[in-house]
């Protein structure tokens, strides 16, 4: 089915062009209303399966935090309980109002004709997605200026500043949600009719915002992959350099190891769905604002896309939970302590090699 092919739905909730309505079929989302895919306890089972994992990583970071002396580990610590918050929050927010959807079915024109449940709810799934995302990059550039920069004052991060970067983080994200609602594109009801996001429609407003975060995501993306590798060849350097022991370094294998789960977990989970927005939206461009409505295909696609998203909020505490090196020490008890990244610099005033090893 082309794009030129479809036509706006003939029903009241299909609304004008500047309405949150008639972006999907609303009959075919009836119909196959059964399918697993829709299925409401499909959506149960994950935003449950999401809100435990989380819940039981917060636990775990909260008591590890209390026992830390690095500040270091602490500062890695507030961006891993930023990132864990932002999760549970975004699976509770979102799961208040699509869960109770499929079990009710209520009309969503009738409930919300001013279409201000559909903004937050879309805000929400910008603000909650893109957050993971930038975070992810900003432990990776810590990481990397903390292992390749050792000796920079600027690579100590208290406690303070590490939360009020993710303070800006959070408030960037919220800025970027806020746009369809100051007037830059708009959200809409997307398919199966539970659910608000961005617009894949080919109107100059929604092609930037559909361009803007999908662009941010895989530049998030790619940021974390390029200091993640860096980082991790220094690691390897230190590894295998056997001569230059100054002190245990299991810390920094650690929080590294769990960097780059994160990133790989966000990579596979949302590369997909920016990938696919980015190519719909370059599709349309001919169109000049004709398309009114999307393809059927395209909706269901895109749910499935969201789907695998969802993976990113419950896989995260994972990487936390299981890849500490009390979990690691047990499965594999052989593991035995390296030396610090600061042994790659061995000719140091030892005054300052105190200070530096404090941590």
């Amino acid at each position: 089915m082309g794009w030129e092919d479809m036509e706006p739905p003939n029903s009241s909730t299909a609304g004008g062009s500047d309405t949150c309505f008639g972006v999907f079929n609303a009959s075919d989302s009836r119909d196959n209303v059964q399918n697993s895919i829709t299925s409401p306890w499909f959506s149960t089972a994950f935003g449950l399966i999401g809100l435990c994992s989380n819940l039981f990583a917060l636990c775990v970071l909260l008591s590890s935090s209390r026992k830390l002396s690095s500040q270091t580990r602490s500062s890695f610590l507030v961006f891993l309980c930023g990132l864990v918050v932002t999760d549970l929050m975004g699976l509770l927010v979102t799961a208040s109002v699509i869960i109770p959807y499929h079990f009710i079915k209520f009309a969503w024109a009738k409930v919300d004709p001013g279409c201000h449940l559909c903004n937050f709810l879309g805000f929400s799934m910008v603000f909650f997605g893109q957050c993971p995302l930038l975070l992810g990059a900003t432990m990776a550039s810590e990481r990397f200026f903390g292992i390749n920069h050792p000796f920079s004052r600027s690579t100590n991060i208290s406690k303070r500043r590490a939360w009020s970067i993710v303070g800006l983080v959070w408030g960037f994200s919220c800025l970027l949600g806020l746009l369809p609602v100051l007037g830059l594109g708009r959200y809409t009801l997307q398919y199966p009719g539970s659910w608000c996001f961005l617009t894949l429609l080919p109107d100059t407003g929604n092609i930037v915002f559909c361009l803007l975060f999908a662009l941010l995501g895989i530049f998030s993306v790619l940021l974390s992959f390029i200091f993640n590798t860096v980082s991790v060849v220094t690691l390897c350097r230190v590894y295998h350099d056997r001569e230059l022991v100054q002190r245990r370094r299991d810390s920094e294998v650690e929080m590294m190891v769990q960097l780059v789960g994160i990133m790989i977990i966000a990579t596979i989970c949302w590369m997909p769905l920016l990938i696919f927005i980015v190519q719909t939206v370059l599709q349309q461009l001919p169109a000049n604002g004709r398309i009114q409505m999307l393809p059927t295909e395209t909706q269901k696609m895109l749910l499935i896309y969201i789907r695998m998203v969802t993976w990113n909020q419950i896989l995260d505490p994972w990487v936390y939970i299981l890849f500490r090196r009390a979990v690691l020490q047990r499965i594999y008890p052989s593991l035995q302590p390296r030396p610090s990244i600061l042994s790659l610099y061995p000719v140091l005033n030892p005054s300052l090699r105190r200070k530096l090893t404090a941590d």
